[in-house]
């Protein structure tokens, strides 16, 4: 696109989007559907968007905005079509920042930060998803990138059962922080990482991975509470990453995820025992649910400590922040509030000099959204990726594939997103298919 070009579609978007017109909100491409889908045979806990819109189309494509967000998916899609879409539809599509703040001001009158800021977050990933065709660019340079070549990755140690359907199972969709063991097979990172670290850490630093994370304390957990843990569960649990040290010793860093799981007096034991290991960083050992608390653990630890994607607001993170309480912030866009409360949050703590980590462990748009940031906000050291989600979960769920490349991800060329839902998975017939109409 040339730069008259971009100027031009610049333009059009701010007089559609002044104040005097956004009042009404009806000047420019408007919203004109919504539809969401639970895809309950891949991913239980997954709810997909789509906005329509009324700007037809672009490159030959319809402009369709595309957004998700994880956890309590049923919750979420009746938020968005029993209550947000009688603000959405036939509203102006990019209005980004007044929809959010509408939705946001509204909501916190009862709370905000469960299934309605999630809604919020699959809707802001798909407005701006929309922002981006009608440019013709890719988010991260309509936030001001780019400013690196490549993102930085990691990778977080689930195989490719972890948070997907069990067929077995009656509920599949699981609960919040728990993740089975996995089993013996190809990409079982979660089971090798407990049973054979030192040759899943030697096949990732194989495939150009040079920083992995592991969560082989779940067991402890499950076995006496969170409360207390003896010093044989934590050897118990820390094998794993002595094995590491002992096969590739300093070459790959190292991380542990304790899933919020441990109240202090253990959180501190664990801390004590990874001193020796030199871990990149220490992540949410201990509940994030006092602030006091984790500055207590963060100045006792010895460690560096991360924290937190379960925080889920601007304020909370403030409040880590200035109790000096993480070395590293970690953010969820799609649980946050999408790209836009994610980026505020990423220059929020670059305020602090501390740096921002992008949370994926769920959806491939939570990903992208991630890499948009990395991209575009200078503080981002690392997006968490899930290499068996990358191989096996996400081709189902996206139309392009997604591939490491010496430890890092490219930064997305096509405009938006830069990666668009399946629209075989937006079927009417499929179980938890949603959608709502503008009524001429």
């Amino acid at each position: 696109m040339s730069l008259p070009d971009l100027a031009s579609s610049i333009d059009y978007l701010a007089r559609a989007s002044s104040p005097s017109q956004c009042h009404a909100f009806r000047d420019g491409p408007r919203i004109v559907a919504i539809e969401t889908v639970i895809p309950h045979d891949l991913a239980a806990g997954l709810l997909l968007l789509r906005i329509h819109t009324d700007a037809g189309t672009i490159d030959g494509e319809p402009v369709i905005g595309h957004g998700e967000t994880y956890y309590v998916p049923h919750a979420v899609a009746a938020t968005i079509h029993d209550w947000m879409c009688r603000r959405l539809l036939g509203s102006t599509v990019t209005a980004i920042e007044s929809h959010w703040r509408f939705f946001y001001e509204r909501g916190i009158a009862f709370g905000v930060k469960g299934c309605e800021l999630r809604a919020i977050s699959a809707i802001d990933l798909a407005l701006w998803d929309i922002l981006g065709q009608l440019t013709r660019q890719p988010i991260w340079r309509l936030l001001g990138g780019p400013i690196r070549d490549a993102i930085p990755v990691y990778n977080s140690s689930g195989g490719p059962s972890y948070g997907r359907r069990d067929k077995d199972a009656a509920d599949a969709q699981g609960w919040p922080g728990h993740g089975d063991v996995g089993r013996p097979g190809p990409l079982e990172d979660n089971y090798n990482s407990i049973y054979h670290s030192g040759d899943l850490a030697e096949e990732l630093l194989s495939e150009g991975y040079s920083a992995m994370k592991l969560w082989p304390l779940d067991r402890a957990y499950q076995r006496s509470g969170g409360h207390r843990i003896s010093w044989a569960d934590v050897e118990e649990g820390l094998r794993p990453f002595h094995e590491i040290r002992e096969r590739v010793g300093m070459d790959m860093e190292i991380m542990l995820d304790g899933h919020g799981f441990f109240s202090l007096p253990a959180a501190l034991r664990i801390a004590e025992a990874m001193r020796e290991l030199q871990p990149l960083w220490v992540e949410d050992v201990i509940r994030p649910d006092c602030v006091e608390t984790i500055a207590d653990f963060r100045e006792r630890a010895g460690v560096p400590i991360a924290v937190s994607e379960m925080l889920v607001s601007r304020e909370e993170y403030r409040q880590v922040l200035q109790r000096h309480a993480a070395d590293y912030v970690m953010i969820d866009p799609t649980w946050v509030g999408g790209i836009s409360e994610t980026r505020r949050v990423a220059e929020l703590a670059q305020l602090f000099n501390v740096p921002a980590l992008m949370h994926d462990c769920t959806g491939p748009l939570t990903l992208f959204a991630g890499l948009h940031i990395a991209a575009s906000c200078a503080n981002v050291t690392y997006q968490e990726t899930v290499r068996a989600h990358l191989k096996t979960l996400y081709p189902l769920l996206v139309d392009d594939t997604v591939c490491v490349h010496e430890g890092h991800l490219p930064l997305p060329k096509r405009s938006g997103l830069g990666i668009r839902l399946l629209p075989e998975l937006f079927s009417p017939d499929r179980p938890g298919y949603r959608v709502t109409r503008l009524q001429k």
